[in-house]
């Protein structure tokens, strides 16, 4: 598994260096899988402290995707043989997955984002944290955790609660998809660069002076600006922008329950709010519950306590059947006829949305205690 992602450094002057992580697993848009994170989270670190290297890039393999998200499909299996609490695979994907997230928010060098393509779930953990997030017109970002019976984790509780008029809890409850301009608007891409760019970015970057290393972020930004402005390929259409007051409009019903309610019952022409109510009509009631809940209790935490709140929340998540039938029905089985075990909202009680909050450790022992 040593190819499952592929490293090398592009040579820049005076003697620095770009260095470029490929997640490579085109067959499978490049799901993200634990060799893939024991590969690039040690390697990371390696370079953040190799003086030789100015810039780290993240990309995956191919066209179609940057990182289509964790491999659930295995996550499955794992839980179907072994239903011990805490499953131990469960928690070794999870707390390493989460800790990779928290060091690619914390790296002190600049790190790019190429996300080209489907970037969603674990992937999107991946791209938010980089400093500079590249978005192209091929990019469709989704969190779709509703639709599996789980919930938008991978710092989701962190980076979902700053985008403008709610809409961050809008795209938890529906799972619903963005574009390269919806990725500007709601803060998870920095620049749209041109869909063919990737070799022009790198050798821009290749090609600058690094003698200062203090200037770097602001250098990497600079590049990324001037390549922008000579994108050929014009912004799509923004949905988000289109539908902002809507949304705004639809999460301020009071209680999750009719919020819930307005969404599924919106009547509208617009394609793309219309799939997001279907979406939350068909998904999880017990995932749409949680979500909620997950908003209010995030608000004022910061990184580092939201990626220790997720971890338990993912680790009751697998414990429950929810998440099985939702990867049964979307990626096993494919019949998209989940049988969730709460059938709508108006039967998912609060003491049980509270336990998916529960804590398997003690506070010192937890696994991502040492998260600052």
């Amino acid at each position: 598994m040593d190819d499952a992602v592929l490293f090398h450094e592009v040579a820049a002057s005076g003697g620095k260096a770009i260095a470029v992580a490929t997640l490579n697993a085109e067959k499978s848009l490049n799901a993200l899988t634990l060799p893939m994170i024991r590969l690039l989270h040690p390697q990371l670190a390696r370079w953040a402290q190799d003086a030789r290297i100015a810039v780290v890039v993240l990309r995956g393999a191919g066209d179609k995707a940057f990182c289509a998200g964790g491999d659930v499909r295995a996550l499955r299996s794992a839980l179907l043989e072994d239903d011990s609490y805490p499953n131990p695979q469960a928690q070794a994907f999870f707390t390493e997955e989460y800790a990779l997230d928290y060091a690619i928010h914390r790296f002190p060098k600049p790190i790019v984002a190429w996300g080209a393509g489907i970037v969603m779930g674990g992937g999107l953990g991946l791209m938010a944290g980089a400093s500079h997030r590249v978005a192209t017109a091929a990019t469709r970002i989704a969190m779709p955790e509703i639709t599996i019976g789980l919930y938008p984790d991978v710092a989701g509780s962190w980076f979902l609660q700053r985008m403008p008029a709610r809409v961050g809890l809008f795209l938890g409850l529906t799972g619903a998809p963005l574009n390269a301009h919806d990725a500007l608007i709601c803060n998870l891409a920095d620049h749209v660069l041109p869909r063919d760019g990737w070799q022009a970015m790198l050798s821009a970057l290749a090609s600058a002076d690094w003698s200062s290393a203090n200037l770097a972020h602001g250098q990497v930004s600079a590049i990324l600006e001037r390549l922008e402005e000579n994108n050929p390929d014009p912004l799509p259409d923004s949905p988000v922008q289109r539908n902002l007051l809507a949304v705004h409009r639809l999460m301020n019903h009071g209680d999750v329950a009719a919020v819930c309610r307005a969404i599924a019952a919106v009547d509208t022409s617009d394609d793309w709010l219309a799939a997001a109510a279907a979406s939350l009509r068909h998904g999880s009631p017990m995932s749409a519950a949680v979500t909620w809940e997950i908003f209010r209790r995030a608000k004022h935490l910061s990184l580092a306590e939201v990626l220790r709140m997720e971890l338990a929340l993912s680790l009751n998540f697998c414990a429950q059947p929810e998440f099985r039938e939702g990867v049964r029905a979307l990626l096993v089985d494919k019949d998209r006829q989940p049988r969730w075990c709460t059938a709508s909202l108006e039967e998912v009680d609060a003491d049980t949305v509270a336990r998916h909050f529960h804590s398997p450790w003690p506070e010192e022992q937890h696994p991502l205690a040492q998260l600052a």
